[in-house]
């Protein structure tokens, strides 16, 4: 029995890849190789279904012939319908098209409720047959583009609850950066942005993507400080649904996420050396897997980086990869902390005290000229985060319609390093209180972290914070 018609000039007009073809008839499948093979660019048979999960493991189709009965069960579906189901859970977007005798019609309707997208009838007609791939084709492809579209709309989502405000400064310092954003975000290059905590270098990663060829595209930020060694290849590369105990669906990585636009990784400096190794794999050659796959996905990004770790000296003491370095730095750009740009104090200052004023609804329209140079004394050890934290706090408490000197009572005016470790008294209270005040100062007004360095709890450390009048 002829299992096709004569090939006529009918053509699949969406392109079509690759296409697996899964049916116990090697005639079949010989059949339907000698028809397609002109009209796609890789057709795979397979006479064995068992196979189908080693398949798919290894590599990606545009669509699936599946065949509804094998020499266990010739008659009653029950088989494919196992495999449809197989084929689904693996992958829900999958596009499968079912090969059906005529008087299987019935049992083929049944099977598009379970998941299947057509059906075709042997023996199959070739126009019929490859009207129904294009169709499908269009369809994969629809999937495809949706799916991509939710999880980067996802990223996206994610990312936009970060702050992202514009870079304030006129200093020498800062212009310097600036001259050095326009020179390289126009190109492709890597680049490693240095600098201590809170000097804004994830602004300074946000500012080369808006003036580069993909401003266009995501802006995705990932902060390596934060990823578990275990949690790192998933979040990266992404993972297959059933891959670990968690993977409750297919999950894009970062890297992929961030195809066309821009990928951020901060902290990189964070990095254990076994995943330094897995990301320089993945930076050369573009391409990552995920996990619970062994599919290689082309990714195409642009790579920013930042660190406030000493990178040159861990590459000497073999903690940071050499190649790996040269990898992300093609150019790189050092942020100057707070102290050395203390003449972009009174624009910083009002910028954020408009921000919190707006924040808390205070009627508090600037800070006062005496309270910059207050401001312009202190070392900021927490740079311009800090100063944000001291402002906001400092509106908060605040009753006056300008941000005062007395507003700022809380900040020490000798920095970390230069106290000395002999205590000024021995009073428990006032030996209480410096220590507090240290830890609210290291950590930059974060509570529930001076809380835990001081062994108290968040409730505690405010009922200490009244009583020491800080």
């Amino acid at each position: 029995m002829a299992f096709y018609t004569i090939p006529n000039k009918t053509t699949v007009e969406e392109t079509i890849d690759k296409i697996l073809i899964i049916d116990d008839d090697e005639d079949v499948l010989l059949a339907a190789k000698m028809l397609l093979k002109k009209h796609i660019k890789e057709v795979v048979i397979e006479k064995d279904p068992r196979k189908i999960p080693f398949l798919l493991n290894n590599d990606s189709f545009d669509v699936i012939l599946l065949d509804m009965n094998y020499s266990q069960d010739t008659t009653s579906g029950k088989e494919g319908f196992y495999w449809l189901e197989q084929i689904l859970e693996k992958d829900p977007d999958s596009v499968v098209i079912l090969i059906t005798a005529f008087g299987d019609v019935e049992m083929a309707v049944r099977a598009l409720k379970a998941g299947a997208t057509d059906f075709v009838l042997k023996p199959w007609q070739n126009e019929k047959l490859l009207a129904t791939l294009s169709s499908a084709s269009k369809l994969k492809k629809s999937r495809k583009q949706v799916t991509q579209l939710k999880q980067t709309s996802k990223a996206l989502q994610e990312d936009s609850n970060l702050a992202f405000k514009d870079i304030i400064g006129n200093s020498d310092a800062i212009k310097k950066v600036f001259k050095l954003i326009d020179k390289v975000a126009a190109t492709e290059a890597n680049v490693l942005i240095l600098g201590e905590n809170g000097t804004g270098k994830e602004l300074i990663a946000r500012a080369i993507h808006q003036k580069s060829l993909r401003k266009d595209m995501p802006f995705i930020g990932v902060d390596m400080g934060a990823i578990t060694e275990s949690l790192f290849e998933s979040e990266l590369f992404g993972h297959k649904k059933g891959s670990f105990t968690d993977a409750k669906e297919d999950r894009a990585g970062r890297f992929e996420v961030a195809t066309g636009g821009t990928l951020f990784l901060d902290e990189i400096g964070n990095l254990s050396q076994p995943l330094q190794s897995k990301l320089l794999t993945a930076l050369q050659n573009r391409k990552v897997t995920r996990i619970g796959s062994n599919q290689e996905i082309e990714v195409d990004i642009r790579l920013i980086c930042a660190t406030n770790m000493p990178v040159y000296d861990m590459v000497n003491d073999n903690t940071f990869r050499q190649d790996l370095l040269y990898r992300i730095n093609t150019v790189e750009i050092n942020l100057p902390p707070l102290r050395e740009r203390m003449e972009d104090m009174e624009k910083l200052a009002n910028h954020f005290t408009k921000q919190y004023a707006g924040k808390y609804r205070k009627n508090i329209s600037e800070v006062a000229q005496s309270t910059v140079a207050k401001l312009q004394k202190y070392p900021w050890p927490g740079n311009i985060r800090e100063l944000q934290h001291a402002i906001e706090r400092a509106i908060i408490m605040s009753d006056n319609s300008q941000l005062m000197p007395d507003d700022f009572f809380f900040l020490s005016q000798k920095p970390e390093s230069s106290v000395s470790l002999e205590p000024d008294t021995y009073n428990l209270d006032d030996m209480e209180k410096s220590a507090i005040q240290k830890m609210i100062n290291k950590h930059e007004g974060n509570i529930s972290k001076a809380a835990k360095e001081l062994g108290l709890t968040r409730a505690s450390l405010y009922r200490r914070l009244e009583k020491h009048d800080l």
